[in-house]
């Protein structure tokens, strides 16, 4: 990984130091599980889910999301995705705070354009 990727991700809220600790030190493996998040469709699965009010399914999307986020050390992704977890979970229909749940699913989808731009930049 060259060090403008590196630092861009760092100072995008990207945890690159201990993510690659967690990769055993191996920069390379992290780099390609990294790229791998650009094919990730949780968060397109999560906008349908919204749309169409199945809040399960966009809670499943979202829990989803928020692993693959935190192994990859994708904080500000993560940090949304646990937002929404949170507003979906165990929630009836009717109980859902709609406008809060497309405030923070429309922050995480900036966030996760974000990244996704910054890793097709550096592929």
């Amino acid at each position: 990984m060259d060090e403008e990727f590196k630092k861009l991700l760092i100072e995008n809220g990207a945890d690159v130091e201990t993510t690659i600790k967690r990769f055993m030190g191996n920069e390379g493996l992290y780099v390609k599980f990294l790229m791998k998040f650009q094919d990730d469709k949780n968060y397109e699965s999560i906008q349908e889910h919204v749309a169409d009010g199945k809040y399960e399914d966009a809670f499943n999307d979202a829990h989803t999301l928020k692993g693959v986020s935190a192994n990859l050390g994708l904080n500000p992704i993560y940090e949304g995705a646990s937002k929404l977890v949170e507003l979906l979970r165990g929630k009836q229909p009717e109980e859902i705070d709609v406008e809060e749940v497309n405030r923070v699913k429309d922050e995480l989808g900036e966030k996760c354009s974000l990244f996704r731009k910054l890793l097709k930049e550096h592929e």
